[in-house]
């Protein structure tokens, strides 16, 4: 009892508020759920009667309540009643107070709701699929069962089985127990005894009449509070899964009207309870999904309460018992705590395996429990079996512990006697099984590989005869013929005259150590001779990219233009691409202008590149426009070994009229700068080279006149990360600003400019129209191209 005018723990105060809004909560919600099971009940009786769907039967129901002038749960309530039945004033009050002249009156008290859902039940379920009765179960405390309702049984055999005590193995009982068998065949011995053994044959409950049942959980918030028991005679028919779907529906009609009796909610001072106990505990509150458990809250932890690894009592209360503990709650904890939540049943002393998951390490323990439901909560009482230790016995275990983790075991050994003492793990590493003798050291060499047997026969040696400290490590053989690398310190303890006493010392697992060792040594010769073949295959890309591509174009005065070039390797020299340009004078003086970037770096690239600058090299003396080229080198890309992919845009220019036409390949727009300011060019139809077998390519044409620039270029001079290309060209050519006249120099400023951070290629051209178009006769007194 407080003292008048002590204020009242607040933790207490808001935990008791919060209890009876849930409370309350919970009220509301059953009484919806209540209605909500009536008018799905009455739609159902109506969809069967009148042959509609659901919805239409919804519908109707809906309009007949209006037209009655009466709410829907009312109309609904009237509908599932039996036909003929008049309405009972007194059915939707409360059960009568029992009076205690009664005898067992929990168990005989028949609830009026619940007897019309189980007359309700039979008539459903009755004629569809053949069930000849139904019994409504309640479970009670201490784990006996009353029937709350039923229908189509005898009232002699109701009353005789009015309450079921907690030791008969009913098929009700094991089911409310946690069995998760829901379905009986007619086997009355598989079954055990229940009510109802010889229905529908009127031999009464023989034991050999056979009656096949369903017996279905009535689940609340996640507990058990009855069962649904449907009886047929003889075999069970085979229920579909449609079938099975609505049985469930009915069960969770009967689990809503069955009210759970008495008062359930935890005691106000729940946890001064948790508090006061003498030994660790813990206060778990059930997190629903729906009616079933899925996680528990830790509520409260005593201050007995030690968590094994580390944790306050801050950081745990209010967390999820699987995030606190996700490897013990999974290896078999959560079972322990879903069995005792659902029956309602207390276990007052369980062991329990766990493992305990901390960093990248797992340590397993064993608990011992008691868990007994409070209320809609769990209280546990947790002991880990390193708890009982006494504290001058927590050196030894942190030296067990660090011996096992480190999978270190020693040993004594008195030569003299034959005596052998070996501590715990030891065994484990022989392979030995427990209780096996201990191997003395005079035979390890029996145990070891025949290879390793000199060396441990010579740490024997000088450990017995030369009285000196000696250590070795052997591959130890272990039954089925596998081996482990262990490595084994051993000296010899002497006494005042220098005589052999006993041998100490020690075994050490390494196989892992070893194996590591053998994979990092493996590991690093891959490495060794990937980066040496990568530098080869980097420095041979460059020189054929080097070899090909020349340092300056060809001389244009003949066609009165001048052209620039730039090639900036990537940042990265073993990453050379495929970025590649070309500028040649045809037969018929048209100047073919291109640059290209196959997909990929290093020896690959390099050599796409050359097939693809060749081909386009050897069919631009053809005559053909360069739509008709690209469409050709895409041929070739296409059936080249490894199917070349590649961007490209190929331009041909025309001196004598001016005229350029050119033609793209998934490629960056040229870019046109004359008096008028910088203009990028219209992109034509074309998609990658080595994309499509066949394939078409657009054509665009443009007039160039004296003075203006055309420059190509590819992706690795504009594109960045963390913006649109377009932005990018927009960019460095505002920034760069007009050519001037030195071609050279600028192309420099742009490389200089550059926004780009992606360390690939960057290939580029500059050409400039020196004069007006000549004629052709002019054009072919010049030097040929």
């Amino acid at each position: 009892m407080e003292e008048r005018g002590h204020k009242a723990d607040p933790t207490a105060r808001a935990l008791a508020l919060t209890v009876r809004r849930l409370q309350a909560a919970a009220a509301r919600a059953r009484a919806e759920a209540r209605t909500r099971s009536l008018v799905d009940l009455a739609t159902g009786i109506l969809a069967e009667r009148l042959g509609v769907l659901p919805v239409e039967a919804a519908a109707q129901l809906a309009r007949l309540a209006r037209e009655a002038g009466v709410p829907v749960a009312t109309l609904a309530a009237d509908l599932a009643r039996r036909p003929g039945e008049e309405p009972d004033p007194a059915a939707a009050a409360p059960p009568p107070p029992v009076t205690p002249a009664a005898a067992e009156p929990a168990a005989a008290a028949v609830e009026p709701d619940l007897q019309q859902a189980a007359e309700a039940v039979l008539e459903q379920v009755g004629a569809a699929l053949g069930v000849h009765a139904v019994a409504v179960w309640r479970r009670l405390p201490g784990g006996a069962l009353a029937l709350a309702a039923h229908a189509g049984l005898p009232a002699a055999e109701a009353a005789a089985w009015s309450r079921v005590p907690p030791g008969v193995a009913t098929p009700a009982r094991r089911v409310v127990g946690g069995d998760s068998a829901e379905l009986w065949p007619g086997d009355p011995a598989g079954a055990g005894p229940s009510i109802g053994l010889g229905i529908g044959t009127g031999t009464g409950s023989g034991p050999d009449s056979g009656t096949a049942r369903a017996v279905l959980p009535l689940l609340d918030g996640g507990r058990c509070r009855g069962a649904l028991e449907l009886l047929w005679p003889g075999a069970a028919p085979d229920l579909a899964p449609p079938d099975r779907r609505r049985l469930r529906a009915l069960a969770d009609l009967c689990a809503t009207l069955l009210a759970p009796t008495g008062n359930t909610s935890p005691p106000e001072d729940v946890t001064d309870v948790v508090d006061g106990l003498l030994t660790p505990a813990l206060l778990l509150e059930p997190v629903l999904h729906g009616d079933t458990v899925a996680d528990f809250t830790i509520r409260r932890a005593n201050t007995r309460f030690r968590d094994p690894l580390g944790r306050t009592r801050d950081a745990l209360e209010g967390t999820s018992l699987l995030a606190a503990y996700p490897v013990a709650a999974a290896g078999g904890l959560f079972e322990q705590l879903l069995r005792a939540h659902r029956t309602g049943t207390p276990l007052p002393d369980e062991t329990v395996p766990l493992v305990l998951k901390h960093s990248r390490s797992a340590t397993p323990a064993t608990a011992r429990l008691a868990i007994a439901p409070l209320g809609g909560l769990l209280l546990v009482e947790w002991r880990l079996e390193t708890d009982r230790a006494a504290p001058g016995d927590d050196e030894a275990a942190l030296l067990r512990l660090a011996q096992r983790l480190a999978r270190v075991a020693g040993f004594e050994e008195h030569p003299e006697h034959g005596r052998i003492r070996w501590s715990d793990g030891l065994r484990d590493l022989f392979g030995l099984p427990p209780g096996a003798p201990a191997v003395p050291l005079s035979h390890l060499a029996r145990h070891a590989h025949p290879d390793d047997e000199p060396a441990v026969r010579r740490l024997v040696d000088t450990v017995r005869h030369r009285h000196r400290a000696a250590s070795a490590v052997f591959r130890l053989a272990r039954p089925g013929g596998s081996y482990h690398y262990t490595r084994v310190i051993a000296e010899p303890v002497l006494d005042d005259e220098g005589g052999l006493l006993a041998i100490r010392g020690a075994y050490h697992d390494v196989s892992a150590q070893h194996w590591t060792e053998v994979a990092l040594g493996a590991t690093r010769e891959r490495l060794a001779d990937s980066e040496q073949e990568s530098a080869e295959r980097g420095q041979l890309a460059l020189r054929l990219q080097q070899a090909i591509l020349p340092a300056a174009p060809p001389p244009l005065d003949a066609t009165g233009l001048c052209a620039a070039v730039r090639y900036r390797p990537a940042a990265q020299r073993d990453r050379v691409g495929g970025d590649w340009y070309d500028v040649l004078v045809l037969p018929d003086h048209r100047v073919l202008l291109a640059v290209g970037d196959v997909a990929g770096h290093g020896v690959g690239a390099a050599t796409g590149m050359v097939a693809l600058r060749h081909a386009l090299r050897g069919l631009a003396v053809t005559g053909a426009g360069p739509g008709r080229l690209l469409a050709w080198v895409n041929t070739v890309a296409v059936r080249e070994p490894g199917q070349v992919t590649a961007t490209a845009v190929c331009a041909l220019f025309d001196p004598a009229t001016g005229e350029l036409r050119w033609a793209r390949a998934g490629h960056l727009p040229p870019i046109r700068l004359g008096a008028d300011g910088a203009h990028v060019l219209p992109l034509p139809h074309g998609v990658l080279l080595g994309a499509l077998d066949d394939t078409e390519y657009e054509e665009h044409a443009a007039r160039l006149t004296t003075g203006d620039v055309l420059l190509l270029y590819t992706d690795g001079l504009v594109e960045r990360r963390d913006r649109p290309v377009e932005e990018s060209i927009d960019q460095l050519i505002r920034t760069a600003g007009p050519p001037g006249p030195d071609l050279e120099r600028y192309l420099d400023r742009l490389l200089d400019l550059s926004p780009a951070d992606t360390e690939d290629d960057a290939c580029l051209i500059a050409v400039r129209v020196e004069r007006a178009p000549v004629r052709r006769s002019a054009l072919r007194r010049g030097p040929p191209g």
